[in-house]
C-alpha cells in the first residue's frame, strides 16, 4: 500500500462509523477495514494516556483509505480523554470493568505517575460491563471477530502478551521492549483477562515513558507496520 504524503496527514482519509456513545453522549467512533477483520487496534481505554491516541492517528492518518484488515479505534474512553482522566466520566476504570471471573466490586487504584504509590481510587463499576464504553466494546469485538485485539497502553515499556504469540516477539523485536506474559500485579476486570477467558488474542503495547516527538519517531512506524501488515 502506498501512504499518502505527509502533506495529507492532516486528516484521515475516509471518515469511521459509530459503535456507541460514550456516557457523556459522545461517538465511540470506529475504522473499520475494507475486508475480513484480521486485528483491532484500540486506544486510549484510559483517558489520561493520550499518546496512545496521539500515535494511533498519526499511523492512520498515512493511510490512502480504510486498512484492508484492521479496525481502529483511536479513543476506547472519550470521555477520559478530553477530561484527563484515567476512568470514565462515571469514575469507572473501563481496563477494570471487563466481565471475567476476577471482577470484584472493590474499588481499585492507580499511580498518579509511575514513581508514586498505588493510591488514586477509581471504582471498577456496579457490576461487570455497567459502562456504555464497555458495553459498545465488547459488541464491537463480537461483530469483528477479529483475530487478534492490540490494546494500546502507558508507560510500562513492554509488550504484554500472555501466549508470547508469534505476532508478540515480532512486536517485541521490533519495539525493542520485552515481551512479558504479564504485567507484574493483579487486573481484575481487566480486558486482556476477559480476552483470556473468551478465546480472544490480546496483546497489550505499552510505550515507553519518553518525550512526545520521540515516541511518535520510534512507535509510529510500527504501527503503520501494523495496519498495513507490513511488520516484518
Amino acid at each position: 500500500m502506498s501512504l499518502r504524503p505527509r502533506s495529507a496527514w492532516g486528516t484521515h482519509a475516509v471518515p469511521p462509523t459509530t459503535y456507541g456513545r460514550s456516557v457523556l453522549g459522545l461517538p465511540l467512533e470506529v475504522w473499520r477495514p475494507t475486508g475480513r477483520c484480521e486485528m483491532l487496534i484500540f486506544a486510549a481505554i484510559h483517558g489520561e494516556e493520550p499518546e496512545t491516541t496521539w500515535a494511533l492517528s498519526r499511523a492512520l492518518r498515512q493511510l490512502p483509505g480504510a486498512p484492508a484488515h484492521a479496525a481502529v479505534v483511536l479513543a476506547a474512553n472519550p470521555d477520559g480523554l478530553i477530561r484527563g482522566t484515567r476512568a470514565n466520566a462515571n469514575g469507572v476504570d473501563l481496563n477494570r470493568n471487563f466481565p471475567t471471573r476476577t471482577w470484584r466490586s472493590d474499588p481499585v487504584t492507580c499511580r498518579a505517575t509511575i514513581d508514586l504509590p498505588s493510591d488514586v481510587v477509581l471504582s471498577p463499576g456496579t457490576v461487570p460491563a455497567s459502562e456504555p464504553e464497555t458495553q459498545a466494546l465488547l459488541a464491537l469485538i463480537a461483530e469483528l471477530k477479529p483475530d487478534v485485539v492490540i490494546a494500546l497502553h502507558a508507560p510500562l515499556a513492554c509488550i504484554d502478551d500472555v501466549n508470547a504469540s508469534p505476532l508478540g516477539q515480532r512486536l517485541a523485536a521490533r519495539t525493542g521492549m520485552p515481551l512479558v506474559r504479564d504485567v507484574g500485579y493483579p487486573t481484575p476486570g481487566s480486558f486482556g483477562s476477559w480476552g483470556g477467558e473468551n478465546g480472544v488474542a490480546v496483546i497489550t503495547y505499552e510505550y515507553p515513558v519518553i518525550g512526545n516527538e520521540d515516541l511518535m519517531a520510534m512507535h509510529v512506524p510500527v504501527l503503520v507496520e501494523l495496519l498495513t501488515g507490513t511488520l516484518p
